[in-house]
């Protein structure tokens, strides 16, 4: 599997500079998804350093590319933290893979805990409690928000 190397992580694009789901990669071999912002009916704005989820088949498709930070209109699925703050209907670039500090605590949990975005706060993670929850990261210091992503993509 090929990936996108030298990209800037941090652009917005009003429209689509690389193809949506494309991956790219970084010397510190962290891995990242390029991806489409939906604010979602609630107008949740894509803040840095947040977790964003899976937007619902009912505003976006079912390509796994568009995400929101709205929990309430996703489908429960971190896709993984915005390295840009991306205004509705943006693209950018979400880290899925390698360690990364969230700029919003997590809802709860302690260091090596499972986490999800099944019962957490818009942006943030929480802990897994149930077998039925998609892992997406493991807190490595919950206090300082720094986790280990492993965001399905």
């Amino acid at each position: 599997m090929g990936y996108q190397i030298g990209v800037d992580l941090t652009a917005i694009d009003s429209s689509p500079k690389f193809k949506l789901g494309e991956l790219a990669q970084q010397d510190d071999g962290k891995i990242y998804k390029y991806v489409q912002y939906e604010a979602a009916p609630a107008d949740v704005p894509g803040v840095a350093g947040e977790v964003a989820y899976y937007a619902k088949i009912s505003i976006g498709d079912a390509t796994g590319t568009i995400v929101t930070s709205d929990l309430s209109n996703s489908i429960e699925v971190g896709a993984g933290v915005l390295q840009a703050p991306l205004p509705d209907g943006s693209y950018g670039w979400i880290q899925v893979k390698g360690i990364a500090t969230l700029s919003i605590g997590l809802t709860a949990g302690s260091d090596g805990d499972p986490l999800t975005a099944t019962g957490a706060n818009d942006g943030t993670l929480d802990v897994s409690s149930t077998i039925s929850s998609v892992i997406c990261a493991v807190a490595l210091d919950a206090s300082a928000n720094i986790i280990l992503c492993d965001f399905p993509h």
